[in-house]
């Protein structure tokens, strides 16, 4: 069995940029491949303290780091026009040949109201993602030719990207559901979710297959990448205070998409209590408890799975865990 491939979770929410950075590489040197960076205008609750702009940190991170990497996720559809996200896309790309990756999600109000539009219901916010995809498509494959676009949702004059890679980036969606599972499948080269049971697991890795087999796509090319949220410290009761107290969050067993505030949030926080996170995220300062759970998920199929962990202790946890943890997974 080969060793399984592990990247790390930069929560552009937590931490400043130049911490992010430094994690990212301390990571790096202790076994870790690939960074995913979180990509948001706002914290979940104030606590956390930060959200700087994606698309610069991620320069930089290609900078101090050697692996993958890419944006998990950004909207295409409110704050930036689709095509402002494929030219950053393809010029990270052109900079970090065969690095990076474009994930994409189709959006929460917390990072997107804040242009003060309308907020749509979920099955637009996802019709938007689908053509803000077709739009970033056409100009990654626009090298010797002006595209357009006149659709329901966009438009855009005949234009190009000017400084392209030589090959796109891959375009990697973040989905949990069946419907944009299947055209995931159809249309891009990925999926990006988070943890979820089994059986829900296999409905989507089914759904994406489907959705491969019918665009006449290889499946077996297909990428599912996994975002995993853990509490590790050095005993249960500080990784426990960890959760509550960093990734409340992670206990709201209720969609999140249509929460405008970070002060929202942390009221809703007050009522986030330990047994709350029971089934959503592990808690627990044994790193063998960890080990089992993330090779729970690669032995369901994910190519690569990228870790956060919810404490302050990342430089602690980075170090145990490429010690511990990561030599004794497999692929």
């Amino acid at each position: 069995m080969a060793r399984a491939k592990i990247g790390y979770a930069a929560m552009l929410e937590q931490f400043g940029p130049r911490e992010v950075v430094d994690y990212s590489a301390h990571a790096e040197a202790c076994g870790f491949e690939g960074v995913m960076a979180a990509d948001h205008f706002q914290p979940w609750v104030p606590q956390q303290g930060n959200a700087a702009f994606v698309w610069n940190v991620l320069t930089a991170l290609g900078e101090h780091t050697k692996g993958d990497l890419g944006p998990g996720v950004t909207c295409p559809s409110f704050r930036m026009h689709p095509a402002i996200v494929a030219q950053a896309a393809g010029t990270l790309e052109a900079m970090y040949p065969g690095r990076t990756w474009l994930g994409l999600g189709s959006g929460e109000a917390l990072n997107e109201h804040v242009l003060g539009g309308y907020w749509p219901e979920t099955p637009e916010r996802i019709s938007r993602m689908f053509e803000a995809i077709e739009i970033i498509k056409k100009l990654f494959n626009s090298r010797d030719k002006d595209v357009k676009h006149d659709g329901k949702y966009y438009r855009m004059e005949a234009t190009r990207l000017w400084t392209l890679p030589d090959e796109p980036p891959p375009i990697l969606v973040a989905t949990a559901g069946p419907v944009t599972a299947k055209k995931t499948g159809a249309l891009t080269n990925g999926l990006i979710t988070v943890g979820a049971p089994e059986e829900k697991i296999e409905m989507i890795f089914a759904k994406c297959r489907e959705g491969c087999t019918e665009a006449g796509n290889d499946p077996s090319k297909f990428r599912y990448i996994l975002q995993l949220h853990l509490s590790w410290a050095d005993t249960d009761e500080e990784a426990l205070q960890n959760a509550i107290v960093e990734w409340p969050n992670g206990g709201m067993k209720f969609p999140k998409q249509d929460i405008r505030s970070p002060h929202d949030f942390a009221q809703m926080a007050k009522l986030v209590r330990a047994e709350d996170f029971q089934g959503r995220m592990l808690i627990s300062s044994d790193p063998e408890a960890h080990r089992k759970e993330i090779q729970k998920f690669l032995d369901m199929g994910f190519d690569q799975v990228y870790l956060h962990n919810v404490g302050r202790n990342q430089d602690r946890w980075i170090e145990v865990f490429g010690r511990d943890v990561l030599p004794k997974l497999t692929s």
